[in-house]
């Protein structure tokens, strides 16, 4: 469909905002990206009523689909202002991506969006220091089978600079919350093959009980939280995977 159809009915003051697609909501619209025109004190929801009407089978994932407004989740009630970037997509998964990679560095702290594979062990060194006495590496793989069918590759997507975001957020308050030395939270975007991995997170610290406790709550708020989706690919046909 033409960007130019998606002109709502402007009010004399009008504001213009970019549009962000993921996943399985990118393929109804059939974009990545569009920028609209809207009237001043448009809500998440009044955009979001008229996109149904655009594209009639976002109507199927209006209870479920999650928004952000410049990076950050948001409700149908938030409001927009001009020049807003509004992200729509469907409950993360946890594609393709324009940026080779994203990444911040601390001393003992490492977040990366890459597409390159991803070394863990490489990773340990870069974080051991003499005072730990525990390392605890999570690696999550692709696997070989889905629901009973055959999987032949994995592809994944992600709203990049978002999702760095909320990989930070979540090292951060681990940081915080256990008594852990350090931490790193890496995530691969693009297309991956059986047995490749996906997702990393390692912690370090003096005692294992940290290091278990603070790398199980990584990885189960990075499933729920970090706006990244896969896509599986079998021998009859390909399905996003979203979360519930």
């Amino acid at each position: 469909m033409a960007e130019a159809s998606l002109a709502l009915v402007l009010t004399s003051n009008k504001m213009q905002v970019k549009l962000l697609f993921f996943a399985t909501l990118k393929d109804i619209v059939g974009s990545r990206q569009l920028q609209l025109d809207i009237p001043a004190g448009s809500t998440v929801g009044d955009l979001l009523n008229h996109l149904e009407s655009a594209y009639p089978r976002i109507r199927d994932y209006r209870r479920v689909a999650l928004t952000a407004v410049n990076e950050e989740y948001v409700d149908e009630f938030g409001r927009i202002e001009d020049g807003d970037e509004i992200a729509i997509f469907p409950p993360v998964s946890g594609g393709e991506v324009q940026s080779g990679e994203i990444v911040i560095s601390r001393p003992r702290e490492i977040y990366q969006i890459t597409r390159e594979p991803i070394d863990a062990q490489k990773v340990v060194r870069q974080l051991l220091c003499g005072e730990d006495g525990a390392i605890c590496v999570f690696e999550g793989v692709v696997r070989n089978n889905s629901k009973g069918k055959r999987t032949l590759h994995l592809v994944y997507e992600g709203y990049e600079t978002m999702a760095l975001k909320k990989l930070e957020e979540i090292g951060i308050f681990v940081r915080q919350a256990w008594d852990i030395d350090g931490i790193a939270i890496l995530h691969r975007l693009g297309h991956m093959d059986i047995g490749e991995t996906s997702v990393a997170v390692i912690v370090t610290s003096a005692h294992r009980r940290a290091a278990f406790d603070a790398c199980h709550y990584a990885i189960d708020k990075l499933k729920k939280v970090v706006p990244i989706w896969k896509k599986e690919f079998f021998e009859d046909g390909e399905v996003w995977i979203e979360g519930q």
